[in-house]
């Protein structure tokens, strides 16, 4: 049985794209069926200009020199992985009207639903996690 992990991802800083997209593409590679679901500042993630300039969070500045000295794959690179391995990107729906945007402002390939379509896959997921 293939195992499912469930994340919620809202918020958009650089550090939590980090944390969505390292788990999302380990737990994928790892053989789970793995689901992100982005609300709120979260659907910066995915949004094809806010995620090639997400903020570094206060006072972290000084790990922009760290990301780069250790060749950490950049945002849009970690979603290309994520998506060669599968991972399902529902973008929140009333989020979405809430702040005007459109299916085609996000990356190529994801899902609009609201909460209830996240739940339907989180329901029996073996990890769920929020960032």
């Amino acid at each position: 049985m293939t195992k499912k992990t469930a994340i919620i991802a809202s918020n958009g800083t650089l550090f939590d794209a980090y944390k969505v997209f390292n788990i999302a593409t380990a737990a994928a590679a790892s053989d789970h069926e793995v689901a992100i679901f982005f609300t709120f500042e979260g659907l910066n993630l995915i949004h094809k200009e806010a995620n090639r300039q997400l903020p570094m969070p206060e006072g972290k500045e000084h790990f922009a020199e760290g990301f780069k000295a250790a060749n950490v794959a950049a945002i849009p690179d970690l979603i290309e992985t994520a998506r060669e391995l599968e991972v399902k990107f529902i973008g929140c729906q009333m989020t979405m009207d809430v702040m005007g945007l459109e299916k085609s402002a996000f990356v190529e390939g994801i899902d609009v639903g609201g909460a209830v379509t996240f739940l339907d896959f989180a329901q029996d997921a073996d990890v769920t996690l929020t960032f």
